[in-house]
This record gives structure tokens, C-alpha cells and sequence, in this order.
């Protein structure tokens, strides 16, 4: 091993759930994290969104992910999808985008 290579370091890893794919060769990845309230015990859930580079653009809207930490790409971009590592169901898709309006029944009128 080089002397590069042992400088690298160990990256940091996340998982998350694809929250938004329509940029090109972006994604934004929504990463939970859960931690003991400090005072009242209870477990607290807490989010952060990430943006990351998707090279191939593969990643769908509710896809689990494995983002890695990389150099700067972007001025918000600092992390890449490193692999999927489960693909969303249909019924996890919907969840997130919401329909046009066209497509919402309108209620009937009445008499």
C-alpha cells in the first residue's frame, strides 16, 4: 500500500431512502437517525437530507441506499450512492409523489 492510500482514511457510510431523483445525476437521500431523548428516555427520531451523485442515475424514489463520502462535486454535493440495497415496491413510490391535480377526482356538485 502507497502512502496515498493509507492517508485516505476511513469514509464515512449512511443509508437512507431516495427522497427525490429529478435532477440529473442527483439524488437527494433522506438519512434517520435514532437517538434516546437524554432526559425523558424516549427514542427520538431525527432526519437530515443529503444530496448525492448518482452516476448512472439508477435510483428510483423510495429505494434504500448506501451513500459514501466523498470529495466536494458540487456546492451541496458531498456524498455518492455507493450501492442499492433494496429497490421500492410500488406502494412505497406513491408515498412520495404527489399526483396532479387533473388526476384528483373532483367532488361532485351539488343540487
Amino acid at each position: 500500500m502507497t502512502e496515498a492510500q493509507t492517508r485516505r482514511g476511513h469514509r464515512k457510510v449512511l443509508q437512507g431512502i431516495v427522497v427525490s431523483n429529478k435532477m440529473q445525476k442527483t439524488v437527494v437521500v433522506r438519512v434517520d437517525r435514532r437517538f434516546p431523548h437524554p432526559f425523558y428516555k424516549k427514542v427520538v427520531v431525527r432526519s437530515k437530507k443529503y444530496m448525492a451523485h448518482d452516476e448512472h442515475q439508477t435510483c428510483q424514489l423510495g429505494d434504500l441506499v448506501e451513500i459514501m463520502e466523498t470529495r466536494p462535486l458540487s456546492r451541496h454535493k458531498r456524498w455518492r450512492v455507493h450501492r442499492i440495497l433494496r429497490r421500492a415496491a410500488g406502494y412505497e413510490v406513491e408515498a412520495f409523489v404527489r399526483k396532479p391535480a387533473a388526476e384528483v377526482e373532483a367532488p361532485e356538485e351539488l343540487p
